[in-house]
């Protein structure tokens, strides 16, 4: 089905003054909708569209296509879905970097309270993982992304979750609901926090909600080494979900010891979705394309430790960096690590991809009280490939500068 939209913007301006009326014509396909419970969801109050949480699927074009996967939530409150600019969009977007995206539509307050809307999240994210070869993602590369209460939902399903119900008729329900990874946009975390957003408070757990469920469903609390690989954007100014949201839940992350990175810009109000009239807080973006690279989200290939030496004119090279790329289609992670005293030492969980990899090498200059180069230097003239395999590599590289007398 293909839906024909007519844009009229009412008044454009050339660069001599004069108006002008414009008409655009923009055509878009129809995501399929699946409803996540066919049969009616648990604790539903009734039949009509608020109580039928669903997945709009968009998919990548197979050429295009990374086997990644991820859940998008809108935000709201928890009262409403901002599903244009914090859902279609966004999996649009995500389908331009090879990752399908699934806009989940989950149950609102008032008419719904915790757990209906994580009930959802986790269905989501079963639907997904059951379902992976038909959506064409891999099972064990599912995430699920959300904005500002859509965040505290993507929160909530990275740190409340299980590995399903292995004696269910249902192969959804046998699917666990972990993600492998979340990505947390100007989250709401915190439900206890002087920094909480009341209004998704209220939407979600009611006027006056028990103590020990606020506790549990204040996420910054919540997170344990099982948590998933965590991605977090957010701005200084965002006056609706303060920034201290994201800041306790990375600290939390880097408490038990889970990958986790954030970025905080400073300029940006809250509820900015991809943010495309600013140049600068819309590259979260690229920043979130580059996390799910280097995190090897991006590609089925395994990774492998690498360590070896490096040395440059008969002297272990005394400060540099090192990579290994494996292909040029920029799926695939690549590794890298520092040279110190002419040693290196990447292992295997932020290792190279197996397979032939471009190496660099880069000469970052000594230790002196004056320079020593007036740049950092590639070393290596880009030619130089190594097979990485299973297991543990190494290498040894010696290198003659080229202006080096014999």
């Amino acid at each position: 089905m293909r839906t024909r939209f007519t844009l009229l913007s009412a008044v454009t301006l050339l660069p001599w003054g004069i108006a002008m009326a414009v008409t655009a014509s923009i055509s878009a396909a129809e995501p399929a909708t699946v409803v996540l419970w066919p049969d009616g969801a648990p604790g539903a109050v009734g039949k009509e569209d608020p109580d039928r949480p669903e997945l709009r699927l968009y998919l990548p074009s197979p050429e295009r296509a990374t086997g990644a996967g991820i859940v998008v939530c809108p935000g709201g409150g928890y009262g409403a879905l901002a599903t244009d600019h914090e859902g279609q969009q966004v999996a649009t977007w995500l389908n331009s970097v090879g990752v399908a995206g699934f806009v989940l539509k989950y149950r609102l307050g008032p008419r719904y309270h915790h757990p209906a809307p994580l009930e959802d999240a986790q269905r989501a994210i079963r639907y997904v993982r059951a379902n992976a070869e038909k959506l064409g993602v891999a099972a064990n590369r599912i995430g699920i992304l959300g904005f500002s209460a859509g965040g505290h939902l993507a929160s909530t399903a990275a740190t409340h979750f299980d590995d399903g119900d292995p004696n269910s008729a249902d192969p959804v329900s046998r699917a666990g609901s972990r993600p492998d990874f979340a990505v947390l946009c100007y989250p709401v975390i915190s439900l206890q926090a002087s920094y909480s957003h009341g209004g998704s408070r209220r939407n979600l757990l009611g006027d006056n909600p028990d103590p020990n469920l606020v506790a549990s469903l204040s996420n910054e609390t919540q997170v344990t080494e099982k948590t998933p690989p965590v991605f977090l954007f957010h701005t200084t100014e965002d006056a609706g979900v303060p920034v201290e949201n994201s800041l306790a839940f990375y600290e939390a992350c880097r408490k038990f010891h889970v990958p986790a990175e954030l970025h905080v810009y400073q300029i940006g109000p809250h509820g900015i979705g991809l943010s495309p009239g600013d140049p600068i807080t819309g590259t979260w973006k690229e920043r979130l394309r580059d996390w799910l690279q280097a995190s090897g989200f991006l590609s089925a290939r395994p990774r492998a430790a690498v360590k070896g030496s490096v040395r440059l004119n008969n002297k272990p090279l005394r400060w540099g960096m090192i990579n290994f790329a494996a292909d040029t289609s920029g799926s695939a992670p690549v590794a890298f690590a520092m040279i110190s005293n002419g040693q290196f030492d990447i292992p295997a969980a932020r290792g190279a991809a197996l397979g032939v990899n471009r190496v660099e090498v880069w000469d970052l200059g000594s230790v002196e009280p004056r320079p020593t180069i007036d740049q950092a230097k590639r070393i290596d003239g880009g030619k130089i490939q190594f097979d990485i395999k299973a297991g543990t590599n190494e290498m040894t590289l010696d290198f003659v500068s080229p202006d080096t007398k014999p």
